[in-house]
């Protein structure tokens, strides 16, 4: 096994080929700095329809037969559903590969931190992969406030409204394993979809010392509940306090190649602001940032908004590192726990009656659940 930098191709296996493999494999096409040498999932009739995009990988039902295979391996693009994501890492960089993991890292501190040991144990790398830091508008939306042309700054804002029309068709079976992670307390929109705001929320503004919560629940189907309406608030490490708000419009239409979320993020500072109007749905049809300072609206709209070219940009960095080793992996393990830490702080919150909480303070041995 080959460890960072390479000087060759990163041979690689794609776990998982499900719906999100349309959009990871965006950065595997035409890139010399990788090799697609393995497919692996359980459903024959995903293998056969993926192979038709690398008809020269060997095809494979589990991990564990990947290895037992002896085919060489450096890395591993594993798009698996959380609940399996602890056990297969482990199994992953046990067998000397590196890992590129879809968020959430885990489902609990616990878990996270075994995947973190086994990594330093196998002298390998996970990176928990994380599109929206790669997304144009937001990318320019940090070069704004980190230039100071906003003045210092007062707050911000988040909203995201999910919505029940519109989109890409999404497997029964990727629904299923939503649902098992609702009954855990760990909600879709919250806990999942709400990763990337949450690790925006520690890229913009950096640590977080509290956060306080109220986590609602509205009943789409019997028996099947939705983690909203939802209300988070934080405060960071250098005083400023972001505010999101979690909607749920199940009759509303949005239009998206993807999923229909309709996301928005606005900085405020002393002499102005800045809003990105929109993410994965093109809900806002206005210019994707827009920047008001002294009297005047400067609107960008030349910005790639494509949500999917923050997946190709994200995958690309990330076989350029392993070629490299050159620059911060966006996100490390030990970011991504951080992220995973906010969460489990709104979940303790709300469960608290709104009381606030150190995300630093919460022990890895409080069971998953304790928190939800």
């Amino acid at each position: 096994m080959t460890s960072v930098p390479m000087d060759r191709p990163v041979r690689a296996a794609i776990a998982g080929l499900g719906r999100i493999y349309d959009l990871n494999v965006l950065a595997y096409r035409d890139n010399p700095d990788v090799e697609v040498v393995a497919l692996v999932d359980p459903s024959d009739e995903r293998r056969r329809m993926r192979q038709a995009d690398w008809p020269d990988a060997r095809l494979f039902t589990s991990v564990d037969e990947l290895a037992a295979s002896g085919l060489p391996v450096d890395a591993v693009e594993a798009l698996l559903p959380i609940p399996l994501h602890c056990d297969e890492v482990v199994a992953m960089l046990g067998h000397g590969w590196h890992v590129n993991l879809q968020k959430p890292i885990a489902n609990d501190l616990a878990e996270a931190a075994r995947m973190r040991d086994a990594a330093d144990a196998a002298d390998r790398t996970l990176r928990v992969m994380e599109n929206y830091l790669f997304y144009e508008p937001l990318q320019r939306l940090k070069d704004v406030i980190d230039s100071g042309e906003l003045g210092a700054v007062s707050g911000y804002h988040l909203k995201m409204v999910a919505s029940g029309l519109g989109g890409w068709d999404v497997p029964g079976d990727t629904y299923r394993w939503q649902f098992e992670q609702a009954g855990r307390g760990r909600g879709t929109l919250l806990f999942d979809d709400g990763w990337h705001k949450l690790s925006t929320a520690l890229w913009l503004f950096g640590p977080v010392r509290e956060v306080r919560a109220w986590v609602g629940s509205t009943e789409v189907m019997p028996g099947i509940a939705v983690d909203a309406p939802t209300t988070v608030v934080w405060e960071h490490a250098n005083g400023v306090r972001g505010v999101w708000d979690i909607t749920l419009a199940v009759d509303l239409y949005l239009r998206s190649d993807y999923y229909t979320n309709d996301e928005r993020w606005e900085v405020t500072g002393r002499r102005g602001f800045a809003r990105v109007n929109r993410c994965t749905a093109r809900g806002i049809q206005e210019p994707s940032l827009e920047v008001y300072r002294d009297g005047e609206l400067h609107s960008h709209h030349a910005l790639d908004d494509d949500w999917a070219s923050s997946f190709d940009a994200s995958g690309r960095h990330w076989l350029r590192w392993l070629r490299t080793g050159e620059g911060p992996l966006w996100w490390g393990a030990d970011e991504a726990t951080e992220v995973l830490r906010l969460a489990l702080a709104a979940y303790a919150s709300s469960a608290a009656g709104g009381l606030g909480i150190d995300p630093a303070g919460l022990d890895a041995a409080t069971p998953a659940g304790a928190a939800g």
